[in-house]
C-alpha cells in the first residue's frame, strides 16, 4: 500500500493509514466495519474514482494485508510520532502529519476536513485516540501499574523480632533443625515408608529435647509450655503430619498424664513418654459420639477383689476412632471412659490402658484397626480400638480429679459432676491453642507462596505495553491483602491466648476455655480460606504438587474439626458470654443498672447520631477507635439480642435445649462478634506498644485492613441496625481498596519478616528473586 502508484500520486491518502492500521493490527474487519469504513470514503469528495476503489480494495476482510505490510505501515507511521509529545492527538492528526511528510507544499483543505470523519470514525469503533497511540509507541506506555514495585519501608529484621517476641532463639533452633537433609520433605505413595520416616523426624525431634519442653525438670523436661507452643508452632512450616504426630506423642498423651494424673504417673512415665521410648495415643473420640465427651460409652467397671478395672467396648459406637499414633506405633493410650462402680456411673474419668507388648503385638483384649489412607496428614496411623474386658491396675487410673479409694468408694475433690468433668477437659485446653497456632503456620506458608509468586509473575498489560506482575492488579489484591492482615492479627491474638492459658486461675478458667474455642474456630476456618485463595491465585502452579499448596490445604481441612467442630465450638463461645452476661445483670443493682442504660445512651449519642452513621473522611475511616466502636456495638447488640431471642422462646413454653436450637445461627454470631473483637483489640494493642516507626506504620495499615475487612463483610448487619449508611459501606469498600494498593508494595517483606525458610516452603515459585 506504502509504495503504491495512488498513494505517490496522491500523499493525501496517508491521512487513512493510521485507522487502516489499527482495523487491521486489531482482528479481521467485520462487516459493519467494512460498512463504516465505506461510508467514511463515500464523503470524501475530493477523492477520485480510482482513489476510492484503492482504498476499499484495501478493506476487503477476504484479502488482508500481510504481516509485513503491516509491519511496513506502521514504520512508516512511526515517522511521524514523538515518544515525549502529548498523547491527546487523534488518529486524524497523525494522518495528516503524514500527509506533510509526504509533500513539500501545505496540507490541502480538504485533507483537514476530513478530520471530524475520521474522528467519528473512531468512536463508532470504539477506539480510544490515546489508547490507540500506544499501539504505534508502545515504549512510551508507563501506566501507574506498570510502575508499582515491591519496595522495603521498614526492617524486616525488626518486625520478625517483634513477632517471634522472647522465643526467638528455639524458633531458630527448631528452623535450624528442620533444615537440615534428614528432614527433606518425602515423596512417597506408600503410607507404610510415610509413617516410618514421620516417626524418624519424631525420634530425632524428642533427641533434641524438643518434645519434653513442656514437662518438669525432674522429668527431663524445660517446664516451659510457652516454648513448647512456640516448638509446635515452628513445626508447622515443615510437614503437617509430623506436627499432629508429634503433638499427639508430646501434646495429648504426655499431657494428659501430666494435667491429669499425680505424682507416681508422671516419675513413672512422663521421662519415656518424652524421648519416646514410650509412644502412645490419646483415645477420646468414639465412633458416635466426637465433640460429645459426656456421651462416650466405653466402660471403666471397678473390680472390688482385685482393685482393678475392666475397660470395655460396649458396642461399636462406642469403639475409639482416628486415634493418632494407634494404628501402628502406640503403645498405650489415655482412655476416657464412664467410670461404673457397683453399677453406678460416675461420668467420664482417664485411664492409661496398656496396648502393645515390647514387640510390638497387640495385647490381649485389644483390636487395632487401621483407618487407612485419609484426604490428608498420611504420615500420621490412625487407628480404631476396641476393648474386649481389658483389664488395668488400680494405679492406671490418672486421678488428679477423681479417684477410687481403698475400700472401693468414689473420690473427688470436686463434688459437682460438671464442675470436674469440665475441669478435667480444661486442663486439656492446650490442644486448642496447638492447633490454631500449627494452622497459621500453614497459612503464612501459603501466603508467602501466594504473594511471592504475584509479585514475580506477570500476566497482560495494557495494549502494546509490558506485562504487568499479578499481584498489581487491584482483583488480586483483594485477595490476598487481606489475608495476609489476618495471618498478622492472628499471630499477636494467639500470643495473647497463649499467655492467658499460661498464667490462667480457677476464676478466669472457664472465659479462656471459650477464647480457646473462638480463636481455634476462627484461625482454623480462615486456615482453609486463605490456602484455597493461595491455591487459585497461583494459578495452575498453585494446583502442582511442587510448590506445596496441595498438601498445605489437604492437612489443614481437618483442622476445623480437631479438637472439637468449629460450629459447636463457637455455640460454646456464645455459652459461654451468654453465661457471663446473665450473671453481669443478676449482680447489677439500680444503680448498675441505671449505669447500663446510659451507657447504651451514650452510644446511641456518640455513635449513632447522623452525622456520624454518614460520615465518610478517610480520617474517621481509618481511626482505629470507630473500628472498635464499632466491633464493640456489634458483640454488645448480637449477645443482648440473642438472650433476648433465648428468654422469649423459653417463656413461651419451649424446652431450653430447642430454644438453643432455634437461635443457633443467631448464637455463632455470638462468638463471631466476641472473638473478632477480642482480635482486634490484640491487634490495636500490638501496634500502640510498637516502637520502631516503620514497624509501626505497616502494622497500623494492616490493622486497619483487618477492621475494615470484617465491618466490609458484616456491611449487612450494619445497614440493617442503622449503624451506617450505604454511603458509609461505599466509603469503607473504597477505603479497603486503597489499603490494599498501599500495602501491596509491602507485601514481600510482610511474608518474609516470617523467615520461613526456603527449604521448609519447598516451593520453585517461592524462591526469592
Amino acid at each position: 500500500m506504502i509504495n503504491s502508484k495512488p498513494l505517490k500520486e496522491n500523499p493525501n491518502l496517508f491521512v487513512f493509514l493510521p485507522i487502516y492500521y489499527l482495523v487491521w493490527s486489531d482482528t479481521l474487519l467485520t462487516n459493519e466495519e467494512v460498512d463504516l469504513l465505506k461510508d467514511l470514503l463515500s464523503k470524501q469528495s475530493w477523492l477520485k474514482e480510482n482513489e476510492k476503489t484503492f482504498l476499499l480494495d484495501h478493506l476487503d476482510p477476504s484479502n488482508p494485508p500481510s504481516t509485513d505490510d503491516l509491519k511496513l505501515w506502521l514504520e512508516e507511521i512511526r515517522k511521524v510520532l514523538n515518544k515525549d509529545q502529548a498523547t491527546s492527538e487523534t488518529l486524524a492528526d497523525i494522518g495528516i502529519r503524514l500527509v506533510n511528510l509526504h509533500q513539500d507544499n501545505h496540507t490541502a483543505n480538504n485533507v483537514i476536513q476530513v478530520r471530524d470523519n475520521i474522528h467519528a470514525i473512531e468512536e463508532r469503533l470504539g477506539l480510544i485516540s490515546k489508547e490507540s497511540l500506544y499501539q504505534f509507541m508502545p515504549e512510551s506506555r508507563k501506566t501507574i501499574m506498570q510502575q508499582r514495585k515491591t519496595q522495603q519501608n521498614f526492617n524486616i529484621d525488626t518486625l520478625a523480632k517483634i513477632l517471634d517476641g522472647e522465643h526467638t532463639d528455639i524458633i531458630n533452633q527448631v528452623k535450624s533443625v528442620l533444615s537440615d537433609p534428614s528432614f527433606k520433605y518425602i515423596e512417597t505413595d506408600s503410607l507404610s515408608e510415610y509413617r516410618e520416616k514421620v516417626l524418624q523426624w519424631c525420634q530425632q525431634l524428642a533427641k533434641q529435647g524438643f518434645g519434653a519442653m513442656g514437662y518438669p525438670t525432674a522429668y527431663g523436661g524445660k517446664d516451659d509450655m510457652a516454648r513448647y507452643f512456640t516448638v509446635m508452632e515452628t513445626l508447622s512450616y515443615h510437614d503437617l503430619s509430623l506436627v499432629i504426630k508429634f503433638g499427639v506423642q508430646f501434646g495429648l498423651f504426655g499431657m494428659s498424664i501430666y494435667f491429669l494424673g499425680t505424682e507416681k504417673h508422671h516419675k513413672k512415665y512422663l521421662h519415656d513418654v518424652g524421648t519416646l521410648q514410650l509412644p502412645g495415643c490419646f483415645a477420646m473420640t468414639e465412633t458416635g459420639h466426637g465433640s460429645n465427651v459426656k456421651g462416650i460409652e466405653t466402660t471403666a467397671t471397678y473390680n472390688h477383689s482385685k482393685r482393678s478395672f475392666i475397660i470395655h467396648t460396649p458396642n461399636s459406637q462406642a469403639q475409639k476412632e482416628y486415634i493418632g499414633n494407634a494404628a501402628l506405633h502406640g503403645k498405650m493410650a489415655t482412655v476416657f471412659a464412664k467410670l461404673v462402680i457397683d453399677g453406678k456411673d460416675y461420668g467420664v474419668n482417664a485411664f492409661l490402658v496398656p496396648l502393645r507388648d515390647a514387640n510390638e503385638k497387640t495385647l490381649p483384649g485389644v483390636t487395632i484397626e487401621d483407618c487407612g489412607r485419609k484426604m490428608g496428614l498420611n504420615g500420621v496411623d490412625n487407628g480404631k480400638i476396641i476393648f474386649n474386658e481389658v483389664e488395668i491396675p488400680h494405679e492406671n487410673m490418672l486421678d488428679r480429679f477423681a479417684s477410687v479409694t481403698e475400700d472401693g468408694k468414689f473420690h473427688s475433690p470436686i463434688t459437682s459432676d460438671n464442675r470436674r468433668f469440665f475441669t478435667m477437659l480444661g486442663t486439656l485446653v492446650g490442644g486448642r491453642i496447638g492447633i490454631p497456632r500449627s494452622g497459621l503456620s500453614a497459612t503464612k506458608s501459603g501466603l508467602t507462596i501466594a504473594i511471592r509468586y504475584g509479585d514475580q509473575r506477570k500476566q497482560f498489560g495494557p495494549e502494546g505495553g509490558a506485562e504487568v506482575p499479578i499481584l498489581n492488579y487491584r482483583s488480586h489484591q483483594r485477595r490476598l491483602m487481606p489475608l495476609l492482615a489476618n495471618a498478622y492479627a492472628l499471630h499477636f491474638a494467639l500470643q495473647y491466648l497463649t499467655n492467658r492459658f499460661l498464667t490462667r486461675t480457677d476464676d478466669d478458667i472457664q472465659e479462656i476455655e471459650a477464647l480457646a474455642a473462638g480463636l481455634k474456630s476462627f484461625a482454623t476456618w480462615n486456615t482453609t480460606q486463605s490456602l484455597q485463595e493461595c491455591r487459585e491465585a497461583c494459578g495452575g502452579k498453585g494446583y502442582l504438587s511442587e510448590n506445596r499448596i496441595d498438601r498445605l490445604k489437604n492437612d489443614t481441612e481437618i483442622y476445623t474439626t480437631f479438637e472439637g467442630d468449629n460450629t459447636v465450638l463457637m455455640q460454646l463461645v456464645a455459652k459461654s458470654r451468654l453465661s457471663e452476661f446473665k450473671q453481669e445483670f443478676s449482680n447489677m443493682d439500680l444503680f448498675g443498672m441505671l449505669n447500663y442504660l446510659a451507657g447504651q445512651a451514650k452510644t446511641s449519642f456518640s455513635e449513632m447520631n447522623p452525622l456520624i452513621v454518614r460520615k465518610t473522611d478517610e480520617e474517621h475511616l481509618l481511626d482505629p477507635e470507630f473500628h472498635l466502636n464499632a466491633f464493640k456495638y456489634r458483640e454488645r447488640h448480637i449477645l443482648t439480642s440473642a438472650a433476648k431471642r433465648l428468654k422469649r422462646h423459653i417463656d413461651s413454653g419451649m424446652d431450653s435445649f430447642d430454644a438453643f436450637n432455634v437461635t443457633q445461627h443467631h448464637l455463632i454470631a455470638v462468638g463471631f462478634a466476641y472473638i473478632e473483637r477480642i482480635i482486634l483489640e490484640q491487634f490495636q494493642l500490638q501496634v500502640e506498644k510498637t516502637e520502631d516507626e516503620g514497624c509501626k506504620r505497616i502494622l497500623k495499615k494492616l490493622c486497619q485492613l483487618f477492621a475494615l475487612s470484617q465491618i466490609d463483610r458484616n456491611k449487612g448487619w450494619y445497614l440493617e441496625n442503622d449503624y451506617m449508611t450505604g454511603a458509609k459501606t461505599k466509603a469503607i469498600r473504597k477505603t479497603l481498596n486503597q489499603l490494599c494498593w498501599d500495602i501491596r508494595q509491602d507485601a514481600v517483606p510482610l511474608v518474609n519478616a516470617f523467615k520461613i525458610p526456603d527449604v521448609l516452603l519447598s516451593a520453585p515459585i517461592a524462591v526469592k528473586g
